[in-house]
C-alpha cells in the first residue's frame, strides 16, 4: 500500500488545478506527503497555449515547462504517472490502481473535463480532432501540421481563439456553430460583430446558425456537409464545442453530482475527507472553468488541507479572449438581456459598460487598446462569490 501512514493527501488528475494545488500546500506545508495520480505523462504545461501553437509553431515537447518526474522532485510529491485509478472505497479510505491500494487522510479529484464532441454522421467522424490535452494535440500534431485546410466546430471561447490562430498560420479555416454569433455566452452582439469582421478579413468562411452533419472520407482529405447543405472539402476537423466535467468516479463512489462535482464554498464533497477543484468541480452551483478561479480554489483548499479550513471567495474575474487581431477583455454580466450599455467608441479600441435597472454596474467589455482600463472597471463591480 502506498501512504502507508494514511496521512496523505492523494490527487487524481496532473492538470493545472492539481498543480496549483501541489504548490500551494508546499508554501505551507514543506512536509505533507502528496501522491499524484495521473493517466497522463504528469507534465506541466501551459494549457491556453493550445489555442496559438500554430501559430507560434509548437510542437507538444516545446509546450513542456517541466516533466513530471522534475516536477515530483522538485515539489517532494510521489507521481503515480500513466496511472488509472479504478474506483475510491470512502470506507476503508483508499483509491484503487490495478489491484493496488492507496492510503489517503484527504483526497482530491481533479478529474478534469472531456471535450464534447456532437454526433456526426460518416466514416471520417471518428478522425474528429480536440485540443483540450497535452496528450491529445501530441496525438494529432503531425496530421494538423501537414494540413492545409481546417475546419473549427465550436465559435466559443477555445474555438474562436484556435480559428484565429490557425489563419493567423495561414491555414484555410472554417468555423462553424449552432449559434448565431461568435461567443454568444460570453459577448453582447454589437462586440460579437467586430469579431466576426475580423474573422471574416482575415479569410475564415464562418458558418454560423449552422451544424456539422457528415464527414466522408476522399482522396485528398475530407468532405463535410452541414444541415443546410453546404459542402467543403477539409484536411482536419478540430472540435472544440465545450466541455463536459469528469465526474464518472465521483458519481461511482456515491459523490453528489450534478453538471460537476458538487462541493462547497470549502471545496468539500458531501465526504469530508473527499474534495474537488478545477474544470471537474460544481462550486456552491457554480461552473467556474477558468484559470483564476482556480487559483483562488487552490490557495483555499491548500489551507483546509494544512489544518487552517476556509471557504473560497470569488472577486468580478477577469476573463481574456486571446484573439489577437481583436483582443477583448470582460468580466461580468455581458449577455444580460436587459442591460443599459454605455459605450464608448474610439479609432483605437471600445469601452462598453453594462447597467442594470438601478443603474450598478454589473459588466464591461474592453477591446484593443482600450485593455487598459479592465482593471479599473474590474473593481467597481460586484463579487461572484461571497
Amino acid at each position: 500500500m502506498i501512504g502507508g501512514n494514511e496521512k496523505s493527501v492523494v490527487i487524481i488528475g496532473s492538470g493545472f488545478a492539481a498543480y496549483q494545488l501541489v504548490k500551494s500546500i508546499r508554501r505551507a506545508n514543506q512536509e505533507q506527503a502528496i501522491i499524484v495520480i495521473t493517466a497522463g505523462s504528469g507534465d506541466d504545461y501551459v494549457k491556453p497555449e493550445l489555442s496559438h501553437v500554430f501559430s507560434k509553431k509548437l510542437t507538444a515537447q516545446d509546450m513542456v515547462k517541466q516533466s513530471g518526474t522534475d516536477f515530483a522532485a522538485e515539489y517532494n510529491i510521489t507521481l503515480m504517472n500513466h496511472t488509472r485509478v479504478d474506483d475510491i472505497n470512502r470506507t476503508e479510505k483508499t483509491v484503487s490502481c490495478q489491484g493496488i491500494a492507496i492510503a489517503y487522510e484527504n483526497l482530491v479529484l481533479a478529474t478534469g473535463a472531456q471535450s464534447f464532441v456532437p454526433f456526426v454522421d460518416g466514416d471520417a467522424a471518428k478522425d474528429i480532432i480536440t485540443l483540450n490535452s497535452l496528450e491529445e494535440y501530441q496525438q494529432s500534431q503531425d496530421k494538423l501540421a501537414a494540413a492545409k485546410s481546417v475546419l473549427v466546430v465550436g465559435a466559443g471561447l477555445v474555438g474562436t481563439e484556435i480559428a484565429m490562430d490557425l489563419a493567423i498560420a495561414d491555414y484555410k479555416v472554417i468555423l462553424s456553430d449552432r449559434a448565431d454569433a461568435l461567443l454568444p455566452s460570453l459577448l453582447p452582439e454589437f462586440v460579437s460583430s467586430q469579431l466576426y469582421q475580423t474573422m471574416r478579413r482575415q479569410g475564415v468562411e464562418l458558418q454560423l446558425g449552422n451544424e456539422l452533419s457528415s464527414m466522408t472520407k476522399i482522396d485528398t482529405g475530407i468532405t463535410v456537409s452541414f444541415k443546410n447543405g453546404h459542402t467543403a472539402k477539409v484536411d482536419s476537423v478540430v472540435c472544440a464545442a465545450g466541455l463536459k466535467p469528469s465526474t464518472a468516479l465521483a458519481s461511482q463512489a456515491g459523490l453528489a453530482v450534478n453538471r460537476g462535482i458538487v462541493v462547497d464554498k470549502q471545496l468539500s464533497t458531501n465526504d469530508p475527507h473527499i474534495f474537488a477543484i478545477g474544470d471537474c468541480a460544481e462550486i456552491d452551483g457554480k461552473h467556474l472553468a477558468f484559470l483564476q478561479p482556480i487559483i483562488l480554489s487552490a490557495n483555499t483548499l491548500a489551507k483546509t488541507l494544512t489544518g487552517a479550513v476556509s471557504e473560497v471567495m470569488f472577486p468580478a474575474m477577469l476573463v481574456k479572449v486571446k484573439t489577437p487581431l481583436f483582443p477583448i477583455q470582460l468580466s461580468g454580466n455581458t449577455t444580460a438581456t436587459d442591460a443599459n450599455w454605455q459605450v464608448e467608441l474610439t479609432t483605437s479600441g471600445m469601452t462598453a459598460k453594462a447597467y442594470d435597472s438601478a443603474e450598478q454596474l454589473i459588466g464591461f467589455v474592453v477591446t484593443q487598446a482600450n485593455m487598459p482600463e479592465a482593471f479599473k472597471l474590474l473593481r467597481l463591480l460586484p463579487k461572484v462569490m461571497n
